[in-house]
């Protein structure tokens, strides 16, 4: 039997976990950011484990592949935020690009990705951009 998200309703106070960490933009931030939601997803399963195993994995997968995005196609610092929901985990990533990600092809014989974004929209419950005068946050839900 599926439900639906229940995003609004509030986690009691002791249950709530939110990180936040931002980044200069650098090649190397893409190690530290996964090395930030790692970090989260350890405090936050001392108390709530995860529903599945996967879904630690999943979750670092997709912060992975919105860092490597925001290094290579928006220039300048990002920021990384997580947060527990009630049903899940709430991850924003906010860069400098006021372009929204597109799918690209694949092309296995050219090289260079054209799958993270794919892979974001496969894995996430749901995925939402919102451009604003500085860049742009993405949005993604995952479940835990």
């Amino acid at each position: 039997m599926s439900t639906e998200p229940r995003r609004d309703d509030k986690l009691p106070a002791e249950e709530i976990y939110d990180s936040h960490a931002a980044f200069d933009g650098e090649l190397g931030d893409v190690t530290g950011a996964r090395t930030a939601a790692e970090g989260f997803l350890g405090v936050l399963s001392r108390t709530s484990p995860p529903a599945a195993v996967e879904h630690w994995d999943d979750i670092l997968l997709v912060v992975t592949e919105l860092a490597a995005n925001a290094v290579q196609y928006a220039p300048g610092r990002f920021e990384l935020t997580m947060r527990r929901t009630l049903d899940g985990v709430h991850v924003t990533l906010g860069d400098t690009s006021t372009t929204s990600p597109a799918p690209r092809p694949f092309s296995p014989s050219k090289g260079g990705g054209g799958i993270g974004w794919y892979l974001i929209q496969t894995l996430c419950e749901e995925v939402s951009v919102v451009v604003h005068d500085h860049g742009k946050d993405v949005h993604v839900f995952l479940p835990w």
